[in-house]
């Protein structure tokens, strides 16, 4: 019922756009948008500054435009600018180093929290070799937060504004439970579980963490937070143990405080920033700006002037994991299996580079998936690089790679399997709703949702959990340099930081989607290389169709503390959704694990 609303809505939709605009105006419309989205022209000036404004946020895979998102700005007048994707911002940054036409970088803004630190890691990588080509990065901003301090902490010239606040004070691990509200409503909740630290169905069972959960989690903040103060005191006249200091002191500095302990250069106003910038590009006093370029220009004129070769696919798997074909955001079976496939049997495709980051999901489709990744392997190369996350099912596909790459802030492992068994029979008894079974076998209503199950029918399904569990355990056996029995032990559900990772066997190397790329290239043999993302992004005008046909897109929600609540809230009920496992039976990490 609720697909046939959207479907209904989503066509009336469709239609009123094309009464109200007509033919020639939509026309127009799509070719407006469509420029609207394209930088005039690659121009780089001599003595240019390189901008990259963290506004837009760092994108681990290329965003495609959504349309609904465009029209619904183009009606409100408020503008979000798409993010930059990490190869377009990496390849860009590099590039600059060598140019002579680049004197100087810019970082400002404030980094989204869905920017990743893995992905952030390799950005910063890029920042350092800027670095060490001897011209100046200017870091300035009002606030800077750890995330943004982890980038701008690389700066020559590290600045904030006299009244800005810069946060250090830590990460944290904030879940949310429903246990108490299911109850409440009268949802019964069953689970099945194989690991002592598969924690995923604990938000629906519990109304705290358990100590297993506890544990592995606190473990993974230690490395993640150890990395991240070992990266931000590196060009800092400060020692990581300084900054944890400061972190346990409070936290929240003001400007001069920050400028005290050495987190920071100077404390600075905008225009004192922008005359240096006018001064490094040869700009008159009385000149309104500085020469610049912005990073997505830049990076325009980078991919006109990149070598061709042989060809290397990099496929993105992002989201969680479903049968079939999935939606935007998620990594449906049947699609990718047809994508590897056909990369698989064409001889053009010298190699392969897996990009995962998903949490996991089906153990059916990830099966599916990591089977069609072993028959590509034993062809040509495939090499597996994990960014912010591939855990559970995400790591299960990884594995079958020809060699694992890792961030050492990559969250992995998570080797185990649950179930959840939902029911309504309070829910819906409370509302005079029953129901009454006919059935032929013993088990025929299994699958029911209007009772709980029993506990022969609770065995049964437990065996089947235990079985999946067994078959992860022989499919990382078989890919990996361990075990059974070592891959059980590292197992059980834990989640492993990348460096963990390594350090037990999970994963080859510490590196990112550069490294991995590398790794490719050089297992084929190959000397010059191009790379090729797959999947293929759709144009304007295609994605502009598919959405008619599927769903009206989201309201976008203003950065305020409330909107990032709803929609981390949202995230969390949209979790039932994905429960479509044939066999009711997933390899996921956390349900809802964020750090911020």
């Amino acid at each position: 019922m609720r697909d046939f609303l959207k479907n209904v809505l989503a066509t009336l939709t469709g239609l009123a756009l094309f009464g109200v605009l007509s033919a020639g105006g939509m026309v127009m419309l799509l070719v407006a948008i469509a420029l609207s989205g394209r930088d005039s022209g690659p121009k780089v000036e001599d003595k240019s500054v390189l901008t990259l404004n963290l506004d837009r946020g760092i994108a681990d895979a290329p965003v495609s435009v959504n349309p609904g998102q465009v029209f619904q700005e183009a009606l409100s007048g408020r503008t979000t600018r798409q993010p930059v994707s990490l190869r377009t911002a990496v390849d860009a940054i590099e590039a600059a180093a060598a140019d002579k036409k680049i004197v100087g970088l810019l970082l400002e803004g404030n980094l989204p929290a869905t920017t990743g630190y893995a992905t952030l890691r390799e950005v910063r990588q890029a920042l350092d070799t800027f670095r060490d080509s001897g011209k100046p990065i200017y870091a300035y901003d009002v606030n800077w937060s750890e995330r943004d301090y982890y980038l701008a902490s690389v700066a020559t010239d590290l600045a904030m504004n006299p009244a800005g606040v810069l946060e250090m004070n830590g990460l944290r691990s904030e879940m949310t439970f429903f246990a108490g509200a299911l109850e409440r409503f009268g949802v019964g909740v069953q689970v099945l579980q194989v690991g002592r630290y598969k924690s995923a169905v604990e938000p629906f069972t519990r109304q705290n963490n358990s100590p297993e959960a506890r544990q592995q989690t606190e473990a993974l903040l230690r490395d993640l937070w150890t990395e991240v103060i070992t990266t931000a005191s590196q060009h800092r006249d400060l020692s990581p143990t300084q900054i944890q200091a400061i972190a346990d002191s409070g936290g929240l500095l003001m400007a001069t405080e920050a400028k005290t302990t050495g987190l920071i250069d100077r404390v600075a106003y905008p225009d004192e920033v922008l005359a240096d910038l006018k001064k490094l590009t040869d700009r008159k006093e009385d000149d309104k700006t500085f020469r610049s370029v912005g990073l997505g220009t830049y990076a325009q004129a980078v991919a006109a002037e990149k070598k061709r070769g042989d060809r290397i696919a990099l496929v993105y798997l992002n989201g969680d994991i479903v049968g079939g074909t999935g939606s935007t955001g998620q990594i449906g079976s049947d699609r990718f299996v047809k994508l590897l496939r056909d990369l698989r049997l064409d001889k053009d495709i010298k190699a392969v580079v897996l990009r995962i980051n998903s949490p996991g999901g089906s153990a059916v489709a990830s099966d599916l998936i990591a089977r069609e990744v072993t028959l590509m392997r034993k062809e040509k190369p495939v090499i597996a690089s994990m960014g912010n996350i591939a855990a559970s099912g995400g790591y299960y596909i990884a594995a079958q790679g020809s060699k694992v790459f890792a961030s050492p802030n990559t969250v992995t492992g998570s080797i185990g399997v649950f179930g959840l068994v939902p029911n309504f029979q309070t829910l819906a008894n409370r509302n005079g709703v029953t129901w009454d079974i006919i059935k032929t076998g013993r088990y025929a209503d299994i699958e029911t949702t209007s009772r709980p199950r029993t506990e022969a029918e609770m065995a049964l399904l437990q065996r089947m959990a235990e079985q999946a569990y067994g078959t992860f355990l022989d499919t990382v056996a078989s890919a990996r340099p361990l075990s059974r029995e070592q891959v059980n032990q590292v197992g059980q559900g834990r989640v492993w930081s990348g460096i963990a990772a390594k350090e037990v066997g999970l994963v080859d190397e510490l590196g990112g989607l550069q490294a991995a790329l590398k790794e490719a290239a050089a297992e084929a043999k190959l000397e010059t290389w191009s790379v090729e993302e797959y999947p293929k992004r759709l144009s304007f005008g295609e994605q502009f169709l598919s959405d008619l046909q599927s769903r009206l897109p989201e309201d976008a929600r203003s950065r305020t503390l409330l909107g990032d609540r709803l929609d981390a809230l949202q995230s969390d009920l949209e979790i039932f959704e994905l429960l479509d496992d044939p066999a009711n039976l997933y390899m996921r990490l956390l349900f809802n694990l964020r750090i911020e």
